[in-house]
């Protein structure tokens, strides 16, 4: 069986063009993109399925993704940006602009520094920082979820936007999400009217931080490993594959390439 409870039919997925999806623990396994999943990504993208990688992931993660990847486009830095190709270039569009949201993060970086020395808590800006344009990245693997939580109020409280995902705390001076990102590419990239995106879109998470998107998209995914943090969510997928990580994307991606065969069939 691919999907816990219940399997999404052709009908319910006929119409989907564009498929939203985290990577880390959600695309890739065990910090890895596995040859299947990568296929897949192949496979959806020759069947006319535009695959939108969205992400808390740096801005050198996702210029290396736009150019690499059968991908339309990547929502970096939890919907800081858009990054396209334009021909050879690559573009990245900002939620606000780069020099407002780059001076923003300079000062908070400097802020979460002291907040986690003064909480003395033991936690590690990420190792890739320095190739961040907008967010703040915090380590959080191995730390408890009493932790991560506190350290995540203390942000909030100095008037921060906080998403937590398997891997990180981002953190963020700004009105904008995964979510919000999105929704202006559907829109204004790809002129898509509101009232069709529930048809034509699906999104595939596994984390916290993907909750809004769960609650934007009707046709929501979880993989398996999404099972451990159901009761955090503020919106809960649709459907929840019944392998993990890179094989349950690859799983929903199969399923949605049969519903667009069933539909050109």
């Amino acid at each position: 069986m691919t999907f816990v409870d219940r399997t999404p039919s052709a009908d319910e997925l006929r119409g989907v063009r564009y498929l939203f999806t985290d990577i880390d623990d959600t695309l890739t396994t065990d910090g890895q993109l596995l040859p299947e999943t990568y296929q897949v990504l192949w496979d959806l993208n020759d069947a006319g399925i535009a695959v939108i990688p969205v992400t808390g992931g740096s801005a050198g993660w996702c210029e290396h993704i736009v150019r690499a990847w059968p991908v339309k486009a990547v929502i970096g830095e939890s919907g800081a940006y858009a990054v396209f190709r334009r021909g050879r270039d690559v573009v990245f569009d900002y939620w606000e602009g780069q020099a407002v949201q780059t001076e923003r993060q300079r000062r908070h970086l400097q802020t979460v520094v002291d907040i986690i020395a003064r909480e003395g808590l033991g936690f590690q800006i990420a190792h890739d920082q320095a190739f961040r344009l907008a967010d703040v990245a915090v380590d959080i693997v191995g730390h408890p979820p009493a932790e991560v939580d506190r350290l995540a109020a203390c942000l909030r409280d100095r008037g921060a936007t906080v998403a937590i995902s398997s891997i990180h705390i981002n953190t963020w001076i700004g009105n904008y999400d995964k979510r919000s990102m999105s929704e202006r590419l559907l829109i204004e990239e790809f002129g898509l009217s509101p009232q069709a995106v529930p048809l034509a879109t699906a999104f595939v998470g596994d984390s916290r931080n993907d909750a809004p998107m769960f609650g934007y998209i009707d046709n929501s995914f979880g993989v398996n490993n999404v099972l451990s943090i159901l009761p955090q969510l503020s919106h809960a997928p649709r459907w929840i594959s019944t392998r993990p990580a890179g094989l349950g994307f690859a799983d929903i991606g199969e399923t949605i390439l049969a519903a667009a065969k069933h539909r050109e069939a």
